[in-house]
């Protein structure tokens, strides 16, 4: 098993380092590498769809991106097979309608997945089939934020 300094080091080598709110940041990626033994984990996932999907113009998908939906599925085809290959579920995907109490947020997409442990999420990001696709949810997403929650 590779160290904590390690693991953060090759996490923010694909993910880059959250500066752009659409990944964790390094204090964030070590917080749930040094709290990996916990029990049951839930990601709640709020996503804001871009009209147009935003991809970097080194990717094959720069010239024709197609909508931040179109990209979002993109991701989907990949990423649900594989959080379900760790022992993931979802929980909730459905559109957002409104706020309740708080704060007005505008959102398009909530996501609920859920997890063994804190393991398996990191599983998830460090599986190299969805770190491949992690692209598309960039390009899809004008912001996104994503709570963690323990058991």
């Amino acid at each position: 098993m590779q160290n904590i300094e390690t693991r953060l080091a090759a996490l923010i080598n694909v993910y880059g380092e959250g500066l752009d709110g659409g990944t964790p940041t390094n204090a964030q990626w070590r917080h749930l590498l040094e709290t990996e033994s916990a029990g049951k984990t839930t990601l709640i996932n709020f996503f804001k769809m871009r009209d147009t999907a935003e991809y970097p113009m080194a990717s094959p998908h720069a010239q024709k991106p197609g909508s931040g939906e179109d990209a979002f599925m993109r991701y989907a085809e990949v990423s649900v097979p594989t959080l379900e290959k760790v022992g993931g579920s979802f929980l909730l995907h459905g559109p957002f309608d409104g706020m309740f109490t708080g704060e007005d947020e505008e959102w398009d997409v909530i996501v609920v997945g859920t997890y063994p442990n804190r393991a398996a999420v990191l599983s998830l990001f460090e599986d190299s089939d969805y770190q491949s696709v992690f692209e598309h949810r960039s390009a899809a997403c004008s912001r996104q934020k994503v709570f963690i929650c323990g058991a």
